[in-house]
């Protein structure tokens, strides 16, 4: 599959206004295509998860456009914008985001529920993405009765769900031992094969390593891009880390 399905525009986000503002993102553009895996590295402040959550719909820029398949999300009502990120989008929190009061297949189901797929199809898609992140047989379990590390992959089966073809993933691995994170990357690694654009942002230079593109963010501007992320040193130096 080939196109556009992420574009960045000369995007600008600053938080706050007057003598406290921050510039979080500064005329950054840049575009992800269906089938590219595309990491993002830089240090902490670098405007990272801002990018992100303005690709996501999340935020919105103070300058400059974000189209997610050609659909510029500046133009969308609220309740467009969540529309596309159900059918279109998967993100990857943080801090997860879970419903503590659903199971984990509950919870992966939600999205495709609140979309308007019937529910014995969305529960089966979901146990078919926690079957993807190795955990199916917690497909029942509530959040308290699961580790980090576990709550972490649900929400990964939540965002890979369906046919999302837009996947962005912060920091994914970071409750994770390396080789379940390993596996992680390789789930995302085949969504992007399978035709999907993925984004991640990372601090880990073997995980950029999955990447077929490192985008490199230094103030709240791309410093940088490789397509040779095969050596961690050269992406530890790029990344300023």
């Amino acid at each position: 599959m080939s196109g556009q399905v992420l574009q960045l525009e000369r995007v600008s986000r600053t938080h706050g206004h007057g003598a406290t503002s921050v510039a979080a993102l500064r005329s950054v553009s840049l575009t992800v295509n269906a089938g590219e895996f595309v990491a993002v590295m830089g240090p902490s402040g670098s405007g990272k998860s801002s990018l992100l959550a303005l690709a996501g719909g999340l935020d919105l820029p103070n300058a400059g456009e974000v189209f997610v398949e050609g659909t510029p999300l500046g133009g969308l009502s609220l309740n467009e914008l969540a529309r596309l990120r159900r059918r279109a989008v998967g993100y990857v929190f943080q801090d997860f985001n879970l419903v503590p009061s659903l199971t984990a297949a509950e919870n992966v189901a939600l999205p495709r529920e609140l979309d308007g797929i019937a529910a014995k199809k969305a529960r089966r898609q979901a146990k078919d993405a926690l079957r993807q992140v190795g955990i199916a047989e917690l497909a029942d379990r509530f959040m308290d009765e699961m580790s980090g590390g576990q709550q972490q992959r649900v929400a990964i089966a939540r965002a890979i769900v369906g046919e999302r073809r837009l996947i962005l993933a912060d920091e994914p691995t970071g409750a994770l031992d390396s080789a379940t994170g390993d596996g992680i990357l390789e789930v995302l690694r085949g969504r992007a094969d399978e035709g999907a654009a993925v984004v991640l942002v990372t601090h880990e230079a073997r995980h950029a390593a999955w990447a077929d593109r490192v985008v490199f963010l230094k103030d709240g501007r791309i410093v940088d891009q490789t397509r040779t992320a095969t050596d961690p040193s050269v992406l530890l130096a790029g990344a300023g880390l």
